[in-house]
């Protein structure tokens, strides 16, 4: 055998190698130009069949137009109806999956019964409910005066509440797999450190959780944000009630409702542009390369 050939086989070989890999870097990215090239397309194509459809029927866009200032100014009741529910979906989603994973009988019988009867039935039931059934047990010959106060709500927070008390057992899944996410010998190395179990799940498990509950989190805000909808049906003067009641007065209720839409589309696209920003922070090292299936 050539020794020489073969060491010259071997040479060509790594030489080779050599260039395709400082070939594949280049090769990844013009791949990943042109997925996003024919996203572009498929995108435009959508574009020109909506604007075709929008042409064919002869929308009135005049009307849309004069009425948009009206049904944005619906805008900012929606806003704090979901920021208000989300703020208090979260403190109830804590306190159900700590009870959920409690030892204790007494707080993982209630943590149960919650998750259990609030997602077993409707949301619109539970708004009712709360705006409508509640007033009266504070006007009942036996009822102490002081529930009038506490029965007696305004719709923003009757829906408020609706919404957070709703989205809380749903959420209280999501937190409970977050915590029970982190290994178990975090757990035990913390107790030999001498903390105690409210000081662990303080210090150790809750802030890691964090980064497997943030995102879900934040798919339900955006879910919440569409279901604060419901709360026109009880007359509140949110997007859709304005959407709706402008619509029927009018005769133009494609035209409302297409604007209502596009704000919803356009709200929750916002919140999907953060949200994803806010993920990305909190998962920073453990995010993974996006590929490419043909």
């Amino acid at each position: 055998m050539d020794v020489g050939a073969t060491h010259g086989e071997e040479g060509l070989g790594v030489k080779r190698a050599g260039r395709a890999q400082r070939g594949g870097a280049p090769d990844e990215h013009s791949e990943a130009t042109a997925f996003k090239r024919k996203l572009s397309l498929v995108y435009l194509g959508i574009a020109a069949l909506l604007g075709l459809l929008f042409v064919w029927f002869q929308f009135d866009t005049a009307f849309m137009l004069e009425w948009l200032p009206y049904l944005l100014k619906g805008v900012p009741l929606t806003l704090l109806i979901c920021f208000g529910g989300i703020a208090l979906a979260t403190v109830l989603a804590l306190l159900g999956a700590l009870g959920r994973l409690s030892s204790n009988a007494i707080p993982q019988g209630i943590a149960n019964f919650y998750v259990s009867f609030i997602r077993g039935t409707p949301l619109l039931v539970q708004l009712f409910f709360i705006f409508f059934a509640l007033p009266q047990l504070a006007f009942k010959p036996s009822s102490p005066a002081f529930l009038e106060s506490i029965f007696v709500l305004q719709l923003t927070v009757a829906a408020i509440l609706a919404l957070g008390i709703n989205y809380g057992a749903y959420m209280t899944e999501i937190f409970r797999a977050g915590i029970q996410s982190i290994g178990h010998g975090q757990v035990e190395a913390a107790h030999a450190l001498g903390m105690t179990a409210s000081q662990s799940t303080r210090r150790i498990i809750l802030p890691q959780a964090v980064r497997v509950v943030v995102p879900p989190t934040g798919n339900e805000f955006i879910a919440m944000l569409k279901d604060s909808s419901l709360v026109g049906v009880v007359g509140g003067q949110e997007l859709f009630f304005r959407a709706q009641t402008t619509g029927n007065a009018q005769a133009h209720t494609f035209e409302t409702f297409a604007v209502a839409a596009m704000i919803y589309w356009f709200l929750t696209s916002v919140f999907s542009f953060f949200q994803k920003r806010l993920e990305n922070k909190v998962a920073r090292g453990h995010v993974r390369e996006q590929l490419y299936v043909h």
